[in-house]
């Protein structure tokens, strides 16, 4: 995004079925066998070993541990539940708790995800949105027919959600808000649905199937529904959900609009593949993420089926209404490029058919290949909205953009839209990276260095560079100052000195081997700087406390 200015964990390791007091090496067939109690026996043994009473005390809040998936490296989901409320410091204490017990220095293994849940089934791992996101599944694929009146406003959708159960479940929730939900099923049964009266509560629609759905069972979910969409204002006072264009709609989901109008597991840890088809007035266009797979016109109305076989976290899902210039090419590599520019958007000051493809070919020479299997962009005409949005594959402009701004939106294909953040407070990963990549174009394509520019945010002369003292990068203090300056510009500003330290050839090693190594999945600032420190050879703790988690300003290097 581009705006001016416990727990369910990822293991390597598991308890064997031995009556040893440490944990096995790490075979993923035996770890999903094995006891959960014994788990939590030995997490609270470790606890009580360390001498720290505060350590122990926190171990004794924890009261369910469930290996719910592994890989063949080894790697464990982990799901933990804590009677500590969510929103607590003692919550997120105890996840690094966890995490540091599992991740030990036994060889055993590394987490992959950790996410955790309090007794409402809130999550601690992201205290900025711990209401966003439900646990018990993991959602596979979201398959949604929309049909969409823009006179009125009205919209008729179904959506069906393919998930594999990570827990026994008698009933589970969806994030769903404002339309009506006409009918539930769950593989193929009528499934009784409700929600919770009250407008925060109510983002919740609960679902119970017919039968219990067991550990391990994948199962598909329909809900039919309809009505008109809301668009909502976000935390940090932006307009999102399901917002009405001059002719369309644009349909933006960072970080919580897209429950506006498909109901899912709205939290970034869980990503998705997506088929979705739009039905509208066929003197328009409906675009959404991926590959148009099939256009069909039946009397007065145009169905618009798109395919995105990538995994995708559901606030970069959209749909995008309205009346469009269409342009169809490829990048130097073969890549479909799908670009559709509003009328009123046609002057503007680059030629975005143009540049995307050549965008994402500089991108790809310096990030690692391109993650998806199409790219593009989505010009509307929207004044007023304040900002543009890396939806995949197709970032949005409210207007007309410049060449920076097309850079930064690309630039989180790799930054955000594929490799992804367990949680929100770790968005730096996203806009840091997406705000360096428009230093590294400035640099080489005739514009002020990356160290000039640098420079201008540290004196604070450049016009972004308010605010960016203001908290650490790495820890936004709540939900209305996620998307503040500091994310971007410092986070930015900590990726230059970390080049710096490394060296242009190492530092770009890393961001390559970030991309590819996370590539469809999920990540964390303690994995980015693993890694750092890996490929470096360095110990770059002074380097990442000063930069990125202090908010004092450092002095000049």
């Amino acid at each position: 995004m581009n705006r001016p200015a416990a727990l369910l964990c990822a293991a390597a390791v598991c308890l064997a079925l031995s009556a040893c007091d440490t944990k096995p090496p790490g075979d993923p067939d035996t770890a999903v066998r094995e006891s959960h109690h014994r788990l939590l026996e030995q997490f609270r043994s470790w606890a009580r070993d360390t001498g720290e009473s505060r350590t122990a005390r926190h171990a004794q809040a924890v009261y369910t541990v469930e290996l719910t998936d592994a890989d063949a490296e080894g790697a464990y989901d982990v799901e933990v539940q804590t009677d500590l409320s969510a929103r607590s410091a003692e919550a997120k204490v105890l996840a690094e708790l966890f995490r540091t017990w599992w991740d030990g220095d036994d060889g055993d293994g590394t987490v992959r995800d950790l996410v955790m849940l309090d007794a409402s089934g809130n999550r601690v791992d992201d205290h900025l949105f711990p209401a966003l996101g439900n646990g018990g599944y993991d959602v596979t694929h979201y398959a949604l027919t929309l049909d969409y009146t823009p006179e009125g406003n009205h919209l008729t959708g179904t959506a069906v959600i393919t998930a594999r159960a990570t827990q026994d479940l008698s009933r589970f929730t969806l994030d769903f808000a404002g339309l009506r939900v006409r009918h539930a099923e769950i593989d193929g049964s009528d499934a009784r649905f409700s929600r919770t009266k009250g407008e925060k509560k109510n983002n919740k629609l609960t679902l119970t199937p017919a039968r219990p759905i067991g550990k391990g069972e994948t199962f598909k979910t329909t809900v039919r529904y309809g009505g008109t969409p809301r668009m909502l204002t976000a935390d940090d006072g932006g307009d999102e959900g399901w917002i009405e264009t001059d002719d369309g709609v644009a349909a933006l989901g960072e970080p919580t609009g897209s429950m506006t109008w498909f109901p899912g597991n709205h939290h970034p840890s869980d990503k998705a593949t997506y088929d979705i088809d739009v039905t509208v007035p066929s003197d328009y266009t409906a675009v959404s993420n991926g590959t148009l797979r099939e256009t069909r016109q039946r009397g007065k109305r145009t169905t618009y089926r798109w395919h995105n076989s990538e995994p995708m976290a559901s606030y970069v899902a959209t749909v995008v209404t309205g009346v469009f210039d269409i342009s169809t090419s490829t990048t130097d590599d073969g890549l479909p490029v799908y670009t559709a520019v509003d009328p009123d958007e046609a002057d503007g000051p680059v030629d975005v058919p143009d540049l995307v493809p050549e965008v994402v070919d500089w991108a790809s020479d310096r990030f690692g290949p391109y993650p998806f299997s199409s790219t593009g962009a989505v010009v509307d005409h929207l004044p007023g909205l304040g900002y543009a949005l890396e939806t995949q594959t197709k970032p949005y402009f409210e207007e007309a953009p410049d060449a920076r701004l097309v850079v930064h939106e690309l630039a989180h294909q790799w930054f955000g839209n594929s490799v992804t953040p367990r949680a929100w407070q770790d968005m730096w990963l996203n806009e840091g990276f997406a705000t360096y990549a428009e230093w590294l174009w400035d640099e080489e394509h005739g514009h002020r260095s990356a160290q000039e520019t640098f420079d201008s945010f540290y004196d604070g002369t450049h016009p972004e560079s308010e605010g960016i003292w203001d908290f650490p990068v790495a820890d936004p203090p709540n939900a209305t100052r996620v998307s503040d300056s500091p994310v971007y510009g410092r986070g930015a500003m900590t990726l230059h000195q970390l080049r710096k330290a490394v060296g242009d050839r190492t530092f770009f090693a890393i961001l390559r081997t970030w991309t590819r190594e996370h590539r469809h999945g999920n990540a964390d600032t303690e994995q980015f700087i693993a890694l750092c420190e890996k490929e470096s050879g360095q110990d770059l703790s002074d380097l990442f406390e000063t930069w990125l988690f202090s908010a004092d300003k450092p002095r000049r290097t």
